[in-house]
């Protein structure tokens, strides 16, 4: 099956598109399939799109659960500090 590129104007929107949903819930972290349905988009596409974001220091990787127990294959992500602070303002 042909998938069609998606140009970087495109990627950059979906990826404030995803900055969004994580500022709508802050401080709460989303998992990437959470993250994947509220944009109707592909996990793993999403799922590039957050690591991206997150070498930018603009979303947190949250590998563990709220016992501390780490994640083996899930992903949870929430909004930077940094980020939080210059997109609530």
């Amino acid at each position: 099956m042909f998938m069609p590129r998606i140009s970087n104007q495109k990627k950059d929107k979906i990826s404030e598109h995803i900055l969004s949903t994580l500022l709508d819930v802050y401080p709460q972290a989303l998992f990437t399939s959470e993250i994947s349905k509220e944009l109707a988009r592909d996990e793993e596409f999403v799922k590039k799109l957050l690591l991206v974001l997150k070498t930018k220091n603009l979303v947190i990787l949250v590998d563990k659960n709220p016992e501390g127990i780490k994640y083996s294959k899930r992903m949870r992500w929430r909004l930077s500090n940094k980020a939080h602070d210059i997109y609530s303002h």
